[in-house]
């Protein structure tokens, strides 16, 4: 009986030793984690700098531009798309979605649709 009570002891001494590995590493990791994302921090800190110095504007414009930006304001750097390759946008144009609101369709006509549907779903199970 002496052997199990001293089994038990050791068994529960190892696990608890592990369990002390175990949050030593979690400390060391979350130190490292810390680190990392304080090196994060500067490196986007460090891109922001750059980008703006980059923009040539005075630091007294500076919040002035970002407020624009934060509002959405266009600042005139948009350039006018041409038209060219533009969908129609006319009440005659059947595109995605909306079709049957611009087209009557007659109860036999949307039978055969729906059973023309049907049967591409039935190919696709086969």
């Amino acid at each position: 009986m002496k052997r199990r009570f001293s089994m038990a002891i050791s068994k529960s001494a190892k696990i608890m030793a592990e369990m002390e590995k175990v949050k030593a590493k979690i400390s060391d990791q979350q130190a490292r984690l810390k680190e990392l994302e304080q090196k994060h921090k500067e490196a986007e800190n460090e891109e922001i700098v750059d980008i703006v110095r980059g923009m040539s504007i005075s630091l007294e414009e500076l919040p002035l531009v970002l407020q624009r930006i934060k509002a959405g304001d266009t600042l005139g750097q948009n350039v006018p798309k041409s038209s060219k390759g533009a969908p129609a946008k006319s009440d005659d144009f059947v595109g995605r979605g909306g079709a049957r609101e611009r087209a009557e369709f007659s109860p036999q006509a949307e039978t055969e649709v729906s059973g023309l549907c049907d049967d591409e779903e039935k190919e696709d199970a086969e």
